[in-house]
């Protein structure tokens, strides 16, 4: 039943049906893939949203895809418990993340931030329910959903949804940045002209989202990703922060890629591995996350974020 009413057709994760341009056909396919894969997982949490069940189902994926699996799993489970409160203390989500999903815990927090798209919860509940740190990711999945689902609003208008404020729509704008790889088909040029029509204080948000999905997703040369670096210019150290970001999300979940070497390489001018490395240190003697206040306007997240940025300043090649 939950199939039924709550199901998404895998024709809508189509660049045909969602109007995105690319101009490679194999660079379609790979990001085309992406979306079946994530689709996929969100039905595998309908029918089966028990961690363990589940999670055997989706460990079939293959391991470069399965992060996108347990993204989608984590969207069905937060959709689920929003609609059945009455069972907060048998939540699955937080079993999820607890369990099974602890290799996958970067994308599996994105994946529930989709749900805000699709459910009338609050993002604050839900970062609420989620890791104190992590939980700030779930607003880039809310962001991504809206540029990938919505991007003629979301991109072209430039909209943010009215009751995100403060810090919130930073995150956002994060998973906004990281729909532009699949918008505009991974192309330099087109990604750089889009973020370009954002107000200056958005950019920074958006080039590190973009960095994140070159990393992440690949799908470009070594050429097109210099070509992403120069483009990004000054936001340089964001883009970097990004491909950091997904070098560590791979390499916990034991799934680095030759594509993620090859943006790190030249996006943070270092290995995967180091690049990884570098948000460990980030972390070390962060101040617990809690909600700002007067004197501390930035949530842990951001100061995060910005210590990886630092890190890599002048350094990519």
């Amino acid at each position: 039943m939950s199939r039924r009413l709550l199901g998404i057709a895998p024709q809508e994760t189509s660049f045909a049906r969602r109007g995105f341009r690319c101009d490679a056909a194999d660079l379609r396919a790979r990001l085309e893939e992406v979306g079946r894969t994530f689709v996929a997982g969100y039905h595998a949490a309908l029918e089966e949203s028990e961690a363990a069940p589940l999670a055997a189902r989706l460990d079939r994926v293959d391991r470069e895809l399965r992060g996108w699996a347990y993204e989608g799993a984590a969207m069905a489970l937060a959709i689920l418990d929003a609609m059945t409160p009455w069972r907060r203390r048998s939540a699955r989500l937080p079993r999820f993340l607890a369990g099974p999903a602890d290799p996958h815990v970067y994308l599996a927090h994105v994946g529930a931030g989709w749900s805000l798209a699709r459910v009338p919860l609050s993002p604050a509940r839900l970062r609420a329910r989620l890791d104190p740190l992590l939980g700030w990711l779930a607003l880039d999945g809310y962001g991504f959903h809206q540029g990938f689902f919505h991007w003629p609003q979301a991109i072209g208008r430039q909209r943010v949804p009215r009751r995100l404020a403060g810090y919130a729509r930073r995150a956002f704008d994060q998973g906004l940045g990281r729909s532009l790889w699949f918008v505009e088909g991974a192309d330099p040029g087109r990604i750089a002209a889009a973020v370009a029509a954002f107000p200056p204080a958005r950019r920074g948000d958006l080039w590190s989202g973009v960095g994140l999905a070159a990393a992440y997703a690949g799908g470009v040369d070594r050429s097109g990703l210099a070509a992403l670096r120069a483009a990004a210019a000054g936001w340089a150290p964001q883009l970097a922060q990004g491909a950091a970001f997904a070098a560590k999300a791979r390499q916990r979940a034991g799934a680095l890629t030759p594509a993620t070497e090859l943006a790190c390489a030249v996006l943070c001018g270092c290995s995967a591995a180091a690049a990884a490395a570098a948000t460990d240190e980030a972390q070390r003697e962060l101040a617990p996350e809690s909600t700002p206040s007067a004197a501390s306007a930035l949530p842990a997240y951001e100061v995060w974020r910005q210590r990886i940025a630092a890190r890599f300043a002048g350094e990519a090649t």
